[in-house]
């Protein structure tokens, strides 16, 4: 990062600082790959051992981050910060440091470490569990998670929610307050436009049931991804369990996908949603690398890159006007005599469903507030999480009208609450719905002919544009802070519900 002052002791200062940072970002970074290795290649027999080695690079870092040295060069440059515009990177550096440094000398290296240790043995259990349909087993590490999780709240004393700290550490400013209303928006929005669409004929999505080779799928994703923009000789794609996105430097963003040979959807479209992660972070300005400034500004902000890509782009009429006679010639006996319109509507299908990653657009949001009213029950002790999967079936029942034949396709689907605290991570989901749907339609107004391009097959001035207001700032602003820059209003709903009606009226026919 370049530093602008001609102080040679500021100078001098920044530079030790900047030092400093990049050693935990290299340790972080470390303890990334372990993940990335525990989710993709690790054999079994190594759990154990990835648990201890994550916990002592995490409370390394930790113990590096919050070093006295960090605190005393960030009081020493204080006076700097005032001096120079708030919209400056070294301005955003120092303040988003000591934010962090702030946040992070609250909890102590010894409990970073406990959690650290924790996750690991937990995400190896669920992994088991899961395919083994088998939640007893877990239940004593969801409590533990519980009671861990609360401990950490408890770190940063005087918020009005158990959850509030949690949340703020994935998407800052918000807290249940603001996201609790914005859920019962979302229901109360969403819920007549899925009952609207229930009441018509079903769609056929049978042509998507079919058997589709792996290699396949992964080489015309592969195909699409590259002419988004993600660049292979600074990532790599792997198969895994749950799919993700990781990165150990700006020069090394990974994805990693979930394949069905006997559904053509997963593949495809969990592709292109972390590459809508991994977009962002390659994209991001080369000189905040090993800095705090070097990632996503928030989970929301975040989210909103990957569905925008999966959706606004992968599940768009236009995309498939260039893309569907590829995936024809790709799977000629599957989809030879299946019709553009139809195969459309097949991969819109609005359709209640157990699974939150396979749910459609409609009813996405509807399982993120399932999961978010849990999760602040069991926070708040008003449920046990032995009486999850019965709470989980009720909301289910309630708010889908379906009910989960196991724990399996209930409970036991996510990952989330196995592989890190529970609270503070599916709001980031639906803030990335808002968010894609407010961000892709300022897209639009600025390059009305974004559309035209993407049936053509370029997606160059999307990416463009999404690089030059997102994707390059990193975490320099706040998500409230990048909004209303690159929207000139705060968070709205009305981008989203605008795209949901139009999209899915036209789809069934219906006015909504």
């Amino acid at each position: 990062m370049k530093i602008t002052t001609q102080s040679p002791e500021i100078q001098k200062k920044v530079t030790t600082l900047l030092e400093l940072l990049g050693e935990v970002n290299d340790l972080q970074s470390a303890a990334a790959l372990l993940n990335w290795d525990q989710a993709t290649y690790m054999p079994s027999g190594g759990g154990a051992a990835r648990g201890r080695q994550l916990a002592t690079l995490e409370r390394l870092a930790h113990e590096k981050f919050t070093d006295v040295a960090i605190g005393q060069l960030l009081d020493q440059l204080e006076s700097y910060r005032q001096t120079l515009a708030p919209e400056t990177d070294e301005a955003a550096l120092l303040r988003e440091t000591r934010r962090r440094y702030e946040l992070a000398t609250r909890v102590p290296p010894s409990f970073t470490e406990k959690m650290t240790n924790h996750v690991a043995d937990a995400y190896e259990v669920w992994a088991k569990a899961r395919p083994a349909d088998d939640f007893a087993v877990v239940v004593p590490y969801l409590e533990k998670t519980l009671d861990l999780s609360r401990q950490l709240a408890d770190y940063f004393p005087g918020y009005q929610h158990i959850a509030d700290p949690l949340i703020d550490r994935n998407d800052y400013g918000m807290n249940v307050a603001t996201l609790r209303p914005l859920f019962s928006d979302l229901r109360t929005r969403l819920q007549p436009l899925v009952k609207a669409i229930s009441e018509q004929p079903q769609v056929d999505d049978s042509c998507l049931a079919q058997h589709f080779p792996e290699q396949q799928q992964l080489d015309f994703g592969v195909g699409v991804i590259q002419q988004f923009g993600y660049d292979f000789t600074r990532g790599r794609q792997d198969k895994t369990y749950h799919p993700f996105m990781t990165k150990f430097s700006l020069g090394d963003v990974r994805i990693t996908t979930r394949i069905r040979e006997d559904h053509l959807g997963e593949c495809l479209f969990s592709t292109m949603h972390e590459t809508g992660h991994a977009l962002y972070e390659q994209g991001i300005d080369a000189s905040f690398e090993r800095t705090p400034l070097a990632e996503g500004t928030s989970s929301g902000v975040h989210e909103s890159q990957s569905r925008l890509w999966e959706n606004q782009v992968g599940r768009s009429l236009d995309f498939w006007h260039h893309y569907y006679p590829q995936l024809q010639a790709t799977f000629p006996a599957q989809l030879g005599t299946v019709g553009l319109e139809t195969f459309y509507r097949a991969i819109n299908k609005v359709q209640p469903s157990l699974i939150r990653t396979d749910a459609d657009e409609l009813t996405y949001n509807l399982h993120v507030a399932i999961r978010f009213e849990l999760e602040l029950a069991l926070l708040e002790g008003k449920l046990a999480v032995k009486e999850l999967p019965d709470a989980w079936d009720e909301l289910y029942a309630t708010s889908l009208g379906v009910t989960a034949p196991s724990p399996r396709d209930g409970v036991l689907q996510d990952v989330h609450w196995f592989a890190g605290t529970i609270g503070g991570a599916f709001q980031g989901y639906s803030l990335g719905n808002i968010l894609a749907a407010q961000f892709y339609a300022q897209a639009i107004q600025a390059h009305p002919a974004i559309p035209t391009e993407i049936a053509e097959g370029q997606f160059a001035t999307l990416y463009d544009w999404l690089r030059e207001n997102i994707y390059q700032h990193g975490a320099k602003f706040t998500t409230a802070e990048l909004v209303q820059r690159v929207t000139g209003e705060s968070l709205s709903l009305t981008p989203y519900f605008d795209y949901l009606r139009g999209k899915f009226g036209a789809i069934y026919q219906i006015e909504l």
